[in-house]
């Protein structure tokens, strides 16, 4: 059997100092990722250009990238956001549309899941939408990383550079206000 060794993303940005198209394997591997992230938050229309943007900004200072972290996906994701955050007004106008309208496509493994999560998301949209709307935007961006970036505390705050303290504080902040404007259910859970 032969395997592939696929190398750490800081050897692949440290080797696309001396040959820049390496920094095209980096792209290969988290553009789809990014652009699943951004396209929820923001819509396809704005997700495309937005992660173009990212990697543009990502090649330029590839030289100042920490090689003592070997998964790129939080430097990635913290560039993302802050593109993101220019866009705070359409985002929240998406969540407000959001509330109003068919929620979106949800990620599942499995059609039962698939299923269980549409139905739990048309019964909860219009909430879920007026709450992530209100959030502050340091708040909404740590919910967010957390929920649909699949990222851990500490990889947030890496992304967002804030100490892992904020990261625990806002994430607490912001689902008891989610689970406020949920009616205190967590629709996961059932009543």
């Amino acid at each position: 059997m032969v395997t592939s060794v696929r190398a750490d993303d800081s050897a692949l940005i440290a080797e696309s100092l001396r040959r820049p198209e390496a920094f095209a394997e980096l792209f290969d591997r988290y553009s789809g990722l990014l652009y699943r992230y951004t396209s929820r938050r923001l819509g396809p229309e704005s997700a495309e250009d937005l992660v173009g943007d990212t990697f543009a900004v990502a090649f330029a200072k590839r030289a100042r990238y920490d090689p003592a972290y070997t998964d790129a996906r939080p430097w990635l994701f913290g560039i993302l956001t802050k593109l993101i955050s220019r866009h705070r007004r359409r985002e929240a106008a998406r969540y407000r549309a959001w509330e109003r309208s068919a929620p979106p496509a949800v990620y599942a493994e499995s059609p039962t899941d698939r299923v269980d999560a549409e139905v739990t998301a048309r019964a909860s949209r219009g909430e879920l939408a007026l709450a992530l709307a209100t959030l502050s935007a340091g708040d909404r961006d740590v919910l967010l990383l957390v929920a649909w970036g699949d990222f851990t505390y500490e990889e947030v705050a890496r992304a967002l550079a804030i100490p892992t303290g904020t990261v625990r504080s806002r994430l607490n902040r912001a689902r008891r206000k989610v689970r406020a404007a949920l009616g205190e259910v967590n629709p996961l859970e059932g009543e």
